[in-house]
């Protein structure tokens, strides 16, 4: 039993002893302090009417106790950790007497002088104990002057405190600081991860585990994180509080810490409460796929409109994960799943988040009414209008660059582009088209993405003829084109016309004879947009099939008839106009749907 230090004058015996006893109590690894400890100190605050300072290691054990008077509290020189990169590994534990648990400036100042793990304030509430509050602050990052900075959590209730997990607190904060330190800010380390998979009931499709999970490989590989392993735990179903189950995610706990894992990313959305019951066992930041995906968007976009999207789309998934974002601290310095808006304090409130997800609605309203504008003009013109689709990295970029010998970004990435891209595209029946390349879609795509880029994905639901680029060469070529045509089918463009392109057919193996199969199917062509190979034959398809949709035809109008010339100009490309006795001859190119309104018009020559 130690001794208690600071001023103990007019302290009964008694509670000295009482004070004393706290040496014995020893805090579970893994929590700030526990309830036991801090009724006892909240106890005896309120009798004395003065602060007690508690010192205790990283594993639990009480190192020092002092009592101070009303404002402030000795605080005993304890030997720490001395690298700049490094926190003490002593968190100091104190009592407010006043009953307000916000940490006070001296309170600040001693957490970076000393630099504890946490400094620690619970504010002692006389009348109602179980209902004391809880603040701490913690060093977070270092200035350009080498001071440290700290932040403030909480207001927390004391029976909210044990849900915070002390090692990922730690460990976040002395991983930035030590990239902070060895980098002095000029690079970025790339983050190592761990993926988790989980084979269930739900996986009785095409897709396997193996497979999902090594797609997951190339999204983390986009994100920039490096993979150290997989895993794939097999369970009749998800554990709800755990997803994985308690015990395997008390396995991945050893291996994260023998390794020196940063983050966890999940093959499967998480729900808020999984997502802090496995950083709280990890103790590392946890990432579903929805997070990742989110991730990369938020680095592939580039215009106003793409980046208010990401935005969006991050907000409407973090909404409901606040307090666990905040608590676990994921925004530390950046990192995979963090970029984007993130957070600006652990207390932004749910109203805060909702009026920035209107107010980002409406600017992208209004960039899509002036898209609108740009769309009824074209259509006015009667310019067909193409889009590409396709499961990402299909080649949809490469193909545009192809066709309309456009310099846009494409590379052997997922999600290599974001925003969509227009291109004029000149037909071999010298007619021009547009031609749009759109986002990338892939299996499980975020509902939150679909939804943010409502607006951009309309280029699809309008365009005349939809080219479904399929990356013939990869394994799961099928499976792919079924998730295309499921988003298809999600954002209303399932009975679009779709002309099937089979790209990359130079890497398919002669003695497959798949090249030869998919060359005998309807409405399909194959090509290679790398090395240019059937573009002659798809550009002839895209002629043949905007040939459906338009036609040209000529009309007779009585002179009569003048306003239904104008609904022509209104709706079609007025090709050729003539006036005759009979009436004004007008040669037009319109939708083929147009013309049974007018039929009795049609002109039949000299019949």
């Amino acid at each position: 039993m130690g001794n208690i230090l600071g001023n103990t004058k007019g302290i009964r015996d008694s509670v000295l002893a009482e004070l004393e006893k706290v040496y014995d109590l020893q805090v579970e690894q893994g929590h700030i302090i526990s309830q036991e400890m801090a009724l006892k100190l909240i106890d005896i605050t309120d009798f004395i009417g003065r602060e007690i300072s508690v010192f205790l290691a990283r594993n639990g054990q009480v190192l020092s106790i002092s009592i101070g008077d009303n404002a402030t509290v000795e605080l005993p020189p304890l030997e720490g950790r001395r690298s700049m990169e490094r926190l003490s590994g002593i968190r100091c534990i104190h009592t407010h007497p006043n009953g307000n648990s916000a940490l006070s400036g001296l309170d600040i100042s001693a957490l970076k002088r000393n630099k504890y793990d946490l400094m620690v304030a619970i504010g002692v509430n006389a009348e109602d104990f179980p209902n004391s509050t809880v603040s701490f602050g913690l060093i977070t990052d270092i200035d350009n002057n080498e001071q440290y900075v700290s932040e403030e959590y909480g207001p927390i209730a004391l029976a909210d405190i044990e849900d915070v997990f002390f090692p990922n607190l730690i460990n976040t904060v002395e991983k930035h600081l030590q990239k902070k330190v060895s980098t002095s800010g000029l690079s970025e380390v790339p983050e190592t991860a761990i993926l988790v998979a989980m084979e269930y009931g739900r996986n009785t499709g095409a897709w396997s585990s193996e497979d999902s999970i090594e797609e997951l490989k190339q999204l983390a590989d986009t994100a920039g994180a490096i993979v150290k392993e997989k895993f794939i735990q097999k369970r009749p179903k998800p554990d709800p509080a755990f997803f994985i189950g308690k015990g395997k995610a008390q396995e991945l706990a050893l291996y994260v810490q023998e390794n020196n894992i940063d983050l966890c990313i999940f093959d499967d959305e998480l729900s808020p409460a999984q997502g802090r019951n496995l950083e709280q066992i990890l103790g590392i930041r946890v990432l579903d796929r929805t997070a990742l995906i989110l991730d990369i968007f938020a680095q592939r976009a580039r215009t106003n409109e793409g980046k208010l999207q990401v935005e969006l789309a991050q907000l409407q998934y973090n909404l409901p994960r606040i307090m666990g974002k905040g608590l676990s601290l994921s925004r530390l310095g950046g990192g995979i799943g963090t970029r984007g808006p993130g957070e600006t304090k652990l207390e932004v409130d749910r109203r805060r988040i909702r009026d920035r997800i209107a107010y980002i609605k409406d600017c992208i309203s209004k960039v899509n009414s002036v898209r609108e504008l740009h769309r009824e003009k074209r259509n006015k013109s009667q310019v067909p209008n193409i889009s590409l689709v396709g499961y990402t990295n299909a080649g949809k970029s490469t193909l545009l660059n192809t066709l309309t010998q456009s310099d846009i970004y494409a590379k052997d990435q997922l999600f290599a582009t974001l925003d969509p891209t227009t291109r004029q595209l000149e037909l071999p029946d010298k007619r021009a088209a547009v031609l749009t390349d759109t986002v990338g879609f892939i299996q499980r795509l975020p509902h939150q993405l679909v939804a943010a880029f409502k607006s951009t994905l309309e280029v699809v639901c309008d365009a005349d003829l939809l080219l479904h680029v399929i990356d013939v060469s990869h394994v799961l070529y099928k499976e792919q084109s079924d998730a295309v045509y499921k988003v298809l089918e999600d954002i209303g463009a399932k009975d679009k016309e779709i002309l099937t392109v089979y790209n990359k057919i130079d890497k398919l193996p002669v003695e497959s004879g798949l090249l030869g199969r998919l060359e005998q199917e309807d409405n399909a062509v194959c090509i290679s947009a790398k090395e240019g190979i059937g573009s002659e034959e798809l550009l002839a398809a895209i002629v043949d099939h905007l040939k459906l949709l338009t036609i040209e035809e000529t009309f007779l109008f009585p002179y009569d008839q003048s306003g239904k010339i104008a609904q022509l100009h209104n709706i079609g490309t007025v090709l050729e106009q003539n006036y005759e006795e009979a009436g004004t001859v007008v040669k037009v190119r319109l939708d083929a749907n147009e013309v049974k309104n007018f039929e009795e018009y049609i002109y039949k020559g000299d019949e």
